[in-house]
Protein backbone atom coordinates (compact mmCIF):
# COMPACT_ATOMS: atom_id res chain seq x y z
CA UNK A 1 0.00 0.00 0.00
CA UNK A 2 1.31 3.35 -1.27
CA UNK A 3 0.00 4.81 2.32
CA UNK A 4 -3.00 5.48 4.45
CA UNK A 5 -4.06 9.38 4.22
CA UNK A 6 -6.54 10.48 7.16
CA UNK A 7 -8.22 13.83 6.17
CA UNK A 8 -10.62 15.29 8.82
CA UNK A 9 -12.65 18.38 7.12
CA UNK A 10 -15.41 20.83 9.48
CA UNK A 11 -18.57 18.94 7.80
CA UNK A 12 -19.94 17.23 5.06
CA UNK A 13 -19.50 20.78 3.11
CA UNK A 14 -16.18 21.51 3.11
CA UNK A 15 -15.28 17.32 2.12
CA UNK A 16 -17.27 17.26 -0.68
CA UNK A 17 -15.76 19.99 -3.29
CA UNK A 18 -12.37 17.89 -2.24
CA UNK A 19 -14.15 14.42 -3.06
CA UNK A 20 -14.57 15.96 -6.45
CA UNK A 21 -11.65 17.01 -7.36
CA UNK A 22 -9.93 13.89 -6.31
CA UNK A 23 -12.29 12.34 -9.08
CA UNK A 24 -11.81 14.42 -11.61
CA UNK A 25 -8.12 14.93 -11.21
CA UNK A 26 -7.31 10.63 -10.77
CA UNK A 27 -9.81 10.83 -13.78
CA UNK A 28 -7.26 13.01 -15.96
CA UNK A 29 -4.51 11.06 -14.80
CA UNK A 30 -5.91 7.79 -15.77
CA UNK A 31 -6.86 8.93 -19.36
CA UNK A 32 -3.20 10.55 -19.74
CA UNK A 33 -1.70 6.90 -18.63
CA UNK A 34 -4.31 4.58 -20.31
CA UNK A 35 -6.61 6.45 -21.87
CA UNK A 36 -9.67 6.12 -19.51
CA UNK A 37 -10.92 6.07 -16.16
CA UNK A 38 -12.69 3.33 -14.68
CA UNK A 39 -14.43 4.56 -11.41
CA UNK A 40 -16.32 2.26 -8.66
CA UNK A 41 -19.28 3.68 -6.88
CA UNK A 42 -21.01 3.08 -3.48
CA UNK A 43 -24.00 4.01 -2.55
CA UNK A 44 -25.89 5.63 0.43
CA UNK A 45 -25.13 9.41 1.11
CA UNK A 46 -22.43 9.18 -1.52
CA UNK A 47 -24.89 9.58 -4.10
CA UNK A 48 -26.34 12.64 -3.12
CA UNK A 49 -22.78 14.35 -2.20
CA UNK A 50 -20.23 13.46 -5.20
CA UNK A 51 -23.84 14.15 -7.47
CA UNK A 52 -23.91 17.50 -6.38
CA UNK A 53 -20.47 18.25 -6.30
CA UNK A 54 -19.31 16.96 -9.72
CA UNK A 55 -22.20 18.76 -11.53
CA UNK A 56 -20.64 22.26 -8.98
CA UNK A 57 -17.47 21.73 -11.24
CA UNK A 58 -17.09 23.05 -15.01
CA UNK A 59 -18.45 20.29 -17.37
CA UNK A 60 -15.71 17.20 -16.20
CA UNK A 61 -15.62 15.50 -20.19
CA UNK A 62 -16.86 11.66 -18.72
CA UNK A 63 -16.53 10.67 -22.24
CA UNK A 64 -13.77 8.53 -21.27
CA UNK A 65 -15.45 7.24 -17.92
CA UNK A 66 -16.04 3.50 -16.88
CA UNK A 67 -18.11 3.53 -13.86
CA UNK A 68 -19.19 0.23 -11.98
CA UNK A 69 -20.65 -0.64 -8.57
CA UNK A 70 -19.03 -1.62 -5.22
CA UNK A 71 -21.99 -3.55 -4.46
CA UNK A 72 -25.52 -3.63 -5.70
CA UNK A 73 -29.05 -4.20 -4.21
CA UNK A 74 -30.68 -6.75 -6.29
CA UNK A 75 -34.14 -4.65 -6.92
CA UNK A 76 -35.53 -3.28 -10.28
CA UNK A 77 -33.41 0.51 -11.12
CA UNK A 78 -36.65 1.92 -10.09
CA UNK A 79 -36.68 0.84 -6.62
CA UNK A 80 -35.07 3.73 -4.06
CA UNK A 81 -32.98 1.10 -2.87
CA UNK A 82 -31.54 0.47 -6.41
CA UNK A 83 -27.85 2.43 -6.19
CA UNK A 84 -27.59 2.81 -10.07
CA UNK A 85 -31.22 4.38 -9.95
CA UNK A 86 -30.16 6.83 -7.34
CA UNK A 87 -27.11 7.73 -9.55
CA UNK A 88 -29.77 7.61 -12.83
CA UNK A 89 -31.78 9.61 -10.84
CA UNK A 90 -29.20 12.66 -9.65
CA UNK A 91 -26.05 12.48 -11.69
CA UNK A 92 -25.98 10.13 -15.04
CA UNK A 93 -28.26 11.99 -17.56
CA UNK A 94 -26.34 15.04 -16.38
CA UNK A 95 -22.80 14.29 -17.94
CA UNK A 96 -21.60 13.15 -21.36
CA UNK A 97 -20.92 9.58 -20.12
CA UNK A 98 -21.42 6.84 -22.79
CA UNK A 99 -24.44 4.45 -21.82
CA UNK A 100 -22.17 1.65 -22.50
CA UNK A 101 -19.78 3.01 -19.70
CA UNK A 102 -21.95 2.79 -16.99
CA UNK A 103 -21.99 -1.19 -16.02
CA UNK A 104 -25.14 -2.40 -14.68
CA UNK A 105 -26.21 -5.43 -12.89
CA UNK A 106 -29.17 -7.78 -14.92
CA UNK A 107 -31.71 -6.84 -11.64
CA UNK A 108 -34.07 -10.08 -13.23
CA UNK A 109 -31.64 -12.70 -12.65
CA UNK A 110 -31.63 -15.04 -9.20
CA UNK A 111 -28.53 -13.33 -7.03
CA UNK A 112 -25.99 -16.13 -8.13
CA UNK A 113 -26.32 -16.08 -11.54
CA UNK A 114 -26.49 -11.86 -11.26
CA UNK A 115 -23.11 -11.94 -9.56
CA UNK A 116 -21.78 -14.21 -12.09
CA UNK A 117 -23.05 -11.61 -14.89
CA UNK A 118 -21.40 -8.74 -13.37
CA UNK A 119 -18.59 -10.92 -12.98
CA UNK A 120 -18.67 -11.96 -16.56
CA UNK A 121 -18.97 -7.83 -17.36
CA UNK A 122 -16.20 -7.16 -15.22
CA UNK A 123 -14.36 -9.45 -17.14
CA UNK A 124 -14.72 -8.15 -20.48
CA UNK A 125 -13.92 -4.35 -19.73
CA UNK A 126 -10.51 -5.46 -17.76
CA UNK A 127 -9.53 -8.15 -20.29
CA UNK A 128 -6.51 -10.39 -19.29
CA UNK A 129 -6.50 -9.33 -15.26
CA UNK A 130 -7.23 -12.11 -12.39
CA UNK A 131 -8.81 -9.11 -10.37
CA UNK A 132 -10.12 -5.66 -12.09
CA UNK A 133 -7.69 -2.89 -11.41
CA UNK A 134 -10.23 0.09 -10.99
CA UNK A 135 -8.49 3.40 -11.05
CA UNK A 136 -10.92 4.61 -8.30
CA UNK A 137 -13.23 2.92 -5.76
CA UNK A 138 -15.59 5.11 -3.38
CA UNK A 139 -16.87 3.31 -0.60
CA UNK A 140 -18.58 3.89 2.31
CA UNK A 141 -18.66 2.39 5.82
CA UNK A 142 -22.17 1.53 7.70
CA UNK A 143 -22.26 1.89 11.68
CA UNK A 144 -21.20 -1.53 12.03
CA UNK A 145 -17.97 -1.40 9.88
CA UNK A 146 -19.59 -3.10 7.07
CA UNK A 147 -18.35 -1.77 3.42
CA UNK A 148 -19.40 -2.88 0.26
CA UNK A 149 -22.11 -5.33 1.13
CA UNK A 150 -19.08 -7.48 3.34
CA UNK A 151 -20.59 -7.47 6.34
CA UNK A 152 -18.99 -8.32 9.92
CA UNK A 153 -18.68 -12.38 10.51
CA UNK A 154 -20.15 -13.07 6.81
CA UNK A 155 -17.76 -15.16 5.25
CA UNK A 156 -17.69 -13.40 2.12
CA UNK A 157 -14.85 -11.82 4.08
CA UNK A 158 -12.52 -14.31 3.34
CA UNK A 159 -13.58 -14.79 -0.61
CA UNK A 160 -9.97 -15.18 -2.21
CA UNK A 161 -11.30 -16.60 -5.58
CA UNK A 162 -14.40 -14.38 -6.92
CA UNK A 163 -14.35 -10.87 -8.26
CA UNK A 164 -18.00 -10.68 -7.79
CA UNK A 165 -19.80 -12.22 -4.97
CA UNK A 166 -23.64 -12.81 -4.04
CA UNK A 167 -25.05 -12.65 -0.90
CA UNK A 168 -28.93 -13.39 0.19
CA UNK A 169 -28.85 -13.03 3.69
CA UNK A 170 -27.55 -9.67 3.75
CA UNK A 171 -28.07 -8.29 7.46
CA UNK A 172 -29.34 -5.03 6.48
CA UNK A 173 -32.07 -4.87 4.44
CA UNK A 174 -32.68 -5.41 1.12
CA UNK A 175 -30.91 -9.02 1.90
CA UNK A 176 -30.00 -10.13 -2.00
CA UNK A 177 -26.89 -8.11 -3.11
CA UNK A 178 -23.86 -8.48 -4.94
CA UNK A 179 -20.54 -7.25 -4.45
CA UNK A 180 -16.85 -6.71 -5.20
CA UNK A 181 -14.80 -8.61 -2.99
CA UNK A 182 -11.81 -7.55 -1.18
CA UNK A 183 -9.17 -8.82 -3.65
CA UNK A 184 -10.56 -6.30 -6.04
CA UNK A 185 -11.22 -3.78 -3.56
CA UNK A 186 -7.33 -4.17 -2.40
CA UNK A 187 -6.65 -4.33 -6.26
CA UNK A 188 -7.13 -0.41 -7.03
CA UNK A 189 -4.76 2.40 -8.13
CA UNK A 190 -6.84 4.45 -5.23
CA UNK A 191 -9.57 3.73 -2.71
CA UNK A 192 -11.34 6.73 -1.12
CA UNK A 193 -13.61 6.34 2.26
CA UNK A 194 -15.98 8.96 2.64
CA UNK A 195 -17.58 9.30 6.29
CA UNK A 196 -19.25 11.91 7.94
CA UNK A 197 -21.50 12.08 10.93
CA UNK A 198 -21.44 11.57 14.76
CA UNK A 199 -22.88 7.99 14.06
CA UNK A 200 -19.22 7.05 12.60
CA UNK A 201 -17.17 7.91 15.46
CA UNK A 202 -17.35 4.84 17.75
CA UNK A 203 -16.51 2.55 14.63
CA UNK A 204 -13.84 4.95 12.96
CA UNK A 205 -11.54 3.20 15.85
CA UNK A 206 -11.02 1.12 12.31
CA UNK A 207 -8.54 3.28 11.34
CA UNK A 208 -5.96 1.91 14.38
CA UNK A 209 -6.97 -1.70 13.43
CA UNK A 210 -5.91 -4.00 10.95
CA UNK A 211 -6.73 -7.66 9.74
CA UNK A 212 -7.92 -8.97 13.03
CA UNK A 213 -10.15 -5.94 13.82
CA UNK A 214 -13.81 -7.03 13.68
CA UNK A 215 -14.68 -4.56 11.51
CA UNK A 216 -14.64 -5.30 7.24
CA UNK A 217 -13.75 -1.73 6.73
CA UNK A 218 -10.28 -2.53 8.21
CA UNK A 219 -9.39 -5.16 5.91
CA UNK A 220 -9.34 -2.47 3.26
CA UNK A 221 -5.66 -2.10 2.33
CA UNK A 222 -4.95 -1.81 -1.40
CA UNK A 223 -1.45 -3.72 -2.21
CA UNK A 224 0.02 -1.11 -4.03
CA UNK A 225 -2.56 2.09 -4.60
CA UNK A 226 -3.55 4.94 -2.38
CA UNK A 227 -6.18 4.85 0.97
CA UNK A 228 -7.45 7.91 1.61
CA UNK A 229 -10.20 8.50 4.02
CA UNK A 230 -12.37 11.68 4.21
CA UNK A 231 -14.06 12.32 7.18
CA UNK A 232 -15.80 15.57 9.05
CA UNK A 233 -15.27 16.58 12.60
CA UNK A 234 -17.99 14.80 14.24
CA UNK A 235 -16.89 11.24 12.45
CA UNK A 236 -13.83 12.20 13.49
CA UNK A 237 -14.61 13.03 17.30
CA UNK A 238 -12.82 9.26 18.79
CA UNK A 239 -9.86 9.39 16.81
CA UNK A 240 -6.53 9.31 18.55
CA UNK A 241 -4.06 8.60 15.56
CA UNK A 242 -2.52 11.53 13.30
CA UNK A 243 -4.27 13.14 10.73
CA UNK A 244 -4.54 15.99 8.42
CA UNK A 245 -6.65 19.06 8.64
CA UNK A 246 -6.45 20.81 5.21
CA UNK A 247 -7.21 24.37 5.07
CA UNK A 248 -10.04 25.96 2.42
CA UNK A 249 -9.67 25.23 -0.87
CA UNK A 250 -7.03 22.31 -0.23
CA UNK A 251 -6.92 19.17 -3.00
CA UNK A 252 -5.61 15.98 -2.68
Amino acid sequence: MAGRRVVVFPSSAELGPVLAHLVTTRAEKAIASHGRFTLGLSGGSLVSMLSKELLALPQPDCSKWVIGFCDERLVSFDDPESTFGLYQNQLFPKINIPESGILTIDSSLPVAECAEDYACKLKQVFPGEEFPVFDLLLLGMGPDGHTCSLFPGHPLLEETKKIVAPISDSPKPPPQRVTMTFPVVNAARCVAFVSTGGSKATVLKVLGGGKASPYPAARVAPTSGELFWLIDDPAAAALTIQVERPGAGAKL
